[in-house]
């Protein structure tokens, strides 16, 4: 969670404290802000904060272990560099991070080693400028991947090698029935199907809408996004579902919770049509924009014919009602609030697409069907020359 509040007031302090060297601004902000070391770190509930000295914006000095990162990538890490005249800030989580660079050689999924140094941080995410100004926009994005969903494509960029995510090549055919799948959407949703569909997911939900609202809870937006898509998805006959229900009612650990890294959380075939859907859960009382889909899953997934791909949003407010919305990703409000972020991506693929926090909230509570074949044609067109 980005606390605006907390952060504005270490931004404004050492705004306010330029000149001062490294050390004596180091123990002012964590004297002044009551912040905790951990070795070359120093946090609090709310963000992380390295200090460093530099002569210029384009320092490339050591900046921190890979592995320290790790235990606080789940808030704002911020990166403070003394310049003789001026603080410099820049957002240092893993989503923003290009490579690790320093004693990096074994860097692997599985063995977290090396650090980044200063001038692998991007001073730019997908048009927007690592700045304090941004921190905000960007960390909301970092939160829904987190550092599992970075971790990937750094060992990629490290260690230069193909990662397991590959850019999908398509045929004419190919893209001939991506091209018709939103007249295969506007097709399905109005038919029995979509309705039947509709009505299974309602029906889930109605099930654990007790647990949702308890899972509503869960600080960390990874997890509690997993939580709630398996209550949602799994037969009431799985033990790990049973054992969720008994965590969440018992305030207790929740057990592993694997999902698999599919393009929909869940699969149904309806004559014809082949269906995915991707649950996407909100609590609307929370800031957030979400990463929505893999650009090459989707258009594999949508080069075949019949294929249908869907959201499902959940909603849940501060009382712990829940709202929900199906809806085809060609809606047209949807489509407008759903941009590429093709820069972050590793070499080898053509990237994810984010979502406007807001859109979410406006789509739970307006049930129309807007689809667009031209403009949804367009934005297909775009992901397909990435």
């Amino acid at each position: 969670m980005y606390n605006d509040n907390a952060i504005q007031q270490l931004i404004s302090l050492i705004n306010e404290n330029a000149g001062l060297s490294k050390e004596k601004l180091r123990e002012k902000v964590v004297k002044e802000l009551g912040l905790i070391s951990d070795r070359s770190v120093y946090y609090c509930d709310d963000y992380t904060i390295r200090f460093s000295t530099a002569t210029s914006k384009s320092f490339s000095n050591s900046v921190v272990s890979l592995s320290r990162l790790s235990k606080h990538d789940d808030k704002p890490f911020i990166v403070c560099v003394t310049l003789p005249k001026e603080n410099y800030l820049l957002l240092a989580n893993t989503t923003l991070l290009k490579k690790i660079s320093h004693s990096s050689q074994k860097l692997t999924v599985d063995t977290i080693r090396g650090t980044f140094l200063g001038s692998d941080i991007l001073r730019e995410f997908n048009r927007i400028k690592n700045e304090p100004a941004n921190f905000k926009e960007l960390y909301l994005f970092h939160e829904q991947i987190g550092f599992d969903g970075n971790l990937e494509r750094l060992v990629e960029a490290t260690n230069n090698i193909v990662g397991t995510k590959t850019r999908v090549e398509l045929t004419k055919a190919d893209i001939e029935n991506i091209h018709k799948s939103p007249e295969r959407a506007l097709q399905f949703f109005n038919s029995n199907s979509f309705i039947a569909l509709k009505e299974d997911l309602e029906n889930r939900v109605k099930k654990v809408q007790n647990e949702i609202g308890l899972a509503a809870s869960i600080a960390n937006v990874n997890l509690r996004g997993r939580t709630i898509e398996y209550l949602i998805t799994a037969d009431d006959s799985d033990p790990i579902k049973k054992k969720i229900i008994d965590a969440l009612h018992n305030n207790s650990k929740l057990p592993k919770i694997t999902t698999h890294d599919k393009l929909g959380d869940y699969s149904k075939k309806f004559g014809d049509f082949i269906v995915e859907t991707d649950i996407k859960t909100k609590v609307l009382s929370l800031t957030a924009n979400p990463k929505a889909y893999n650009i090459d899953k989707l258009l594999e997934f949508l080069s075949k014919d019949k294929s249908v791909y869907c959201m499902f949003f959940v909603g849940i407010d501060e009382d712990k009602n829940i709202s929900t919305r199906l809806c085809s990703i060609f809606q047209t409000e949807l489509l407008k609030n759903t941009k590429c972020i093709y820069q972050w991506a590793g070499r080898e693929t053509r990237g994810v697409t984010q979502l406007y926090g807001h859109i979410i909230k406006d789509l739970l509570s307006n049930t129309s069907l807007n689809i667009d074949i031209d403009y949804s044609i367009s934005r297909l067109k775009e992901m397909i020359n990435l």
